[in-house]
């Protein structure tokens, strides 16, 4: 009742939270270095956010049953763009494919982590191992393929 007191309705008390829980987020995630190789810098991001993931993942759920997709979305703007600078470097760098777009990179990546917290909650994946686990579906997944020494040649 409290809370209630301080926002209007449930949607307005879960947006605030999804809101402080991005910034707190926002902190966390901006110390994280993201120099060095690309592949390093992606795992390290996908590390540390699988923890804020994981850490939120009731408070998602609300959200997406509370709030309209575009806010969800409108929240998680700052969050994904780290990523987003994060692919767009390796693909300028060759290390990441180009053979599809960004934004299919950005969306396997946010499927694959909250898939995982899906696991988790549901037993399927120990918690502790998840982190690893997603790293080794989405580093095979964002690499740029690799050519055969013969199409090297041929080219």
């Amino acid at each position: 009742m409290t809370l209630y007191g301080h926002f209007r309705s449930r949607a307005e008390l879960i947006d605030a939270a999804l809101t402080d829980s991005l910034e707190r987020g926002d902190s966390v995630l901006s110390v994280v270095p993201l120099d060095g190789p690309p592949a390093e810098a992606f795992a390290r991001l996908v590390e540390t956010s699988w923890a804020l993931i994981s850490d939120a993942r009731g408070l998602v759920i609300a959200a997406q049953k509370e709030l309209p997709f575009e806010r969800v979305r409108e929240l998680h703007v700052k969050a994904e763009e780290r990523v987003r600078r994060v692919l767009e470097r390796g693909q300028r760098e060759g290390a990441f494919r180009t053979d599809v777009p960004l934004r299919w990179l950005l969306t396997t990546t946010h499927v694959i982590m909250n898939a995982a917290a899906d696991d988790v909650v549901a037993g399927h994946v120990d918690g502790n191992d998840a982190a690893r686990l997603i790293n080794a579906v989405l580093q095979p997944a964002v690499a740029a393929p690799r050519q055969s020494p013969t199409r090297r040649a041929n080219r």
